[in-house]
């Protein structure tokens, strides 16, 4: 099996890399590959069993001002790979978001809950989703994630551990639900995914349980052995920003239950994991 991973060089990216060690992988970064020019692509997938797109753009807030941009990367972009690896014969597993959904939900999403995304960054990742679909329906994996950290680049919890070396208290959102999910947890699933015989269709890559901001950045300085009644609790009001967050990104996990596969670990362990791995050690 021939293994191509798109967007290579970023959290899940890296990590995917690691846990296929010893397979025969080609990993492709942005300035490697340009997802948007469908010849390009049909290219660099020829040859190749198995397509991994972790390519995505992902700044947020600037697709509100740029939603062409973004719609190139992540609609455009998902639609090449998954024509290219249609007409190679090859799988496909398209990493996408909770900000498909709307985040009024008061129970987690499951796989089958119709899209409703709020900002430009959502209706540009639904529509990588139906592309993909689309295009290649029989060996497509679609996997919505969420609230990544990882080693590799900047996320949320090595934020919290920056302010709390520059920083005695701060406060962050306690009105936004979400799973923290560790890139090496989503790493490993994805692989046996691909390494079962489940069918096409979407999966729900978070790790279980549920939390807020406030909750994971408590839990982040805990691990560190900081004090975590440093960090105060406060609303989505006192940070505004151009894109508007989904204030429940809780998603289900039944399709990994119906396909036989383990759902991945509760999120709390998955912290434990990481800071005993040395994961958030780098705060660089």
């Amino acid at each position: 099996m021939r293994y191509l991973v798109t967007g290579a060089n970023g959290m899940l990216g890296r990590d995917l890399q690691s846990v296929l060690e010893g397979r025969e992988v080609t990993a492709l970064a942005r300035t490697d590959l340009d997802v948007t020019d469908a010849a390009a692509v049909t290219a660099a997938v020829s040859g190749h069993d198995v397509v991994i797109n972790c390519a995505a753009y992902t700044k947020v807030d600037d697709a509100e001002g740029d939603e062409r941009t973004a719609y190139a990367v992540n609609a455009t972009g998902a639609g090449n790979l998954a024509a290219a690896a249609a007409a190679a014969g090859a799988k496909l597993v398209q990493v996408s978001t909770d900000y498909v959904f709307d985040g009024r939900a008061t129970s987690p999403y499951a796989e089958t809950t119709p899209r409703a995304p709020i900002s430009a960054y959502g209706r540009t990742k639904a529509a990588g989703e139906e592309l993909v679909l689309e295009h290649n329906p029989e060996r497509s994996y679609v996997v919505r994630t969420a609230w990544l950290y990882g080693e590799h680049g900047p996320n949320f919890a090595k934020t919290m551990l920056k302010l709390a070396a520059s920083r005695e208290t701060w406060t962050v959102v306690d009105d936004q639900v979400g799973q923290p999910t560790w890139t090496a947890d989503l790493a490993a699933q994805i692989v046996s995914l691909l390494d079962s015989d489940a069918p096409a269709g979407i999966y729900h890559g978070t790790n279980s349980g549920e939390t807020t901001w406030f909750g994971f950045a408590k839990a982040v300085l805990d691990g560190a052995g900081l004090d975590p009644e440093r960090i105060s609790p406060t609303d989505s009001s006192q940070f505004v920003r151009p894109a508007p967050r989904p204030s429940y990104s809780v998603l289900g996990h039944e399709a990994w239950s119906r396909a036989g596969i383990p759902p991945m670990r509760d999120w709390r362990t998955a912290l434990d994991a990481a800071f005993a791995s040395g994961a958030l050690a780098d705060l660089g």
